[in-house]
């Protein structure tokens, strides 16, 4: 039996497979799952077309997810891994989880947190940017291109 690594390259690449799922039913490619104990326990991908939902996105799915997981709403133990910048939207649901930390890949130049709310996740939660960002960012673009 191999050693199976615990990274956060692995990880976002599971995050990965979510985006493309999304890509797939033409939603916008972001992915996530929520990792506790070095287990995903939360995947999710955005839902906003299929579910008619604005607030789809793919962190609030997780969120929900993990929480009906751990059979709790904080996840202060878990990390969040994105494969964009969260959005001002998903930031303060992040705070309100009290996540222990968020992992992304693309920073969002438009839409992403720290452009306007830097401050808004919970004093404890640890962020870590950049995260596999050419991968995550190159789903984006082929997404949008497709869609000129």
């Amino acid at each position: 039996m191999g050693l199976t690594v615990f990274s956060d390259e692995s990880f976002m690449k599971e995050a990965l497979k979510e985006a493309k799922a999304a890509y797939e039913k033409d939603e916008i490619p972001v992915g996530a799952v929520i990792v506790a104990d070095r287990q995903v326990i939360a995947r999710a991908h955005n839902l906003t077309e299929l579910l008619n939902d604005v607030t789809a996105h793919a962190e609030m799915q997780a969120f929900t997810a993990a929480a009906n997981q751990l059979g709790g709403k904080y996840l202060n133990d878990c990390t969040l891994y994105v494969t964009l910048e969260p959005c001002v939207m998903c930031a303060g649901a992040a705070f309100w989880t009290q996540i222990g930390r968020i992992v992304y890949g693309a920073k969002d130049e438009k839409r992403g947190y720290t452009l306007s709310s830097p401050n808004i996740l919970h004093p404890k939660t640890k962020v870590k940017s950049g995260v596999m960002e050419e991968e995550c960012g190159e789903l984006m673009r082929r997404f949008f291109e497709k869609r000129r």
